[in-house]
């Protein structure tokens, strides 16, 4: 068993060279364990990338009061005034799929975009969309809305 777990590991971290060395159990587990932290390192950038595509800044990146520098919680508004529906999205300068996936949700729920406008205020965007509602598929109409709305924020700031 102990045999055929190094030469799992073995397999796994060799090098598709051809040739096949013959080295110590110790110099195995070296080989294993640089190659784990190679992946770790990958996975690192990975994650790194991922955020910089959703528009999150460097997460370990900090101020002296341990707050996320560049990163805003994206916050939102929304007015119900009969069938008319104003969202108010508040977010960081690196956050546009936030008013992408907003502009999405409206659409889905059958509300039609009427106006969409944003401001930029140093470092922050305060973006207004305002739609007509009618009764959605499933009959909440601008409720509905807002609560779909309001749990993908609060979803986007568990990230």
């Amino acid at each position: 068993m102990h045999r055929e777990l190094v030469w799992n590991l073995n397999s796994l971290c060799k090098h598709k060279t051809g040739l096949q060395e013959v080295t110590s159990l110790p110099d195995q587990l070296d080989e294993a364990a640089n190659y784990i932290k190679k992946l770790q390192t990958k996975l690192e950038k990975m994650r790194e990338k991922k955020s910089s595509l959703m528009g999150i800044e460097n997460p370990n990146a900090s101020t002296n009061s341990g707050m996320m520098m560049g990163y805003k919680p994206p916050q939102i508004e929304i007015h119900e005034i009969g069938s008319a529906l104003e969202v108010v999205l508040i977010t960081g300068l690196d956050c546009q799929f936030m008013f992408n996936e907003t502009i999405r949700v409206l659409h889905e729920e059958g509300a039609e975009i009427v106006n969409a406008s944003f401001t930029v205020v140093e470092d922050t965007v305060f973006h207004t969309i305002h739609s007509k509602v009618g009764d959605s598929a499933l009959g909440y109409g601008a409720t509905g809305i807002s609560a779909r709305l309001k749990k993908f924020v609060s979803d986007a700031n568990a990230i």
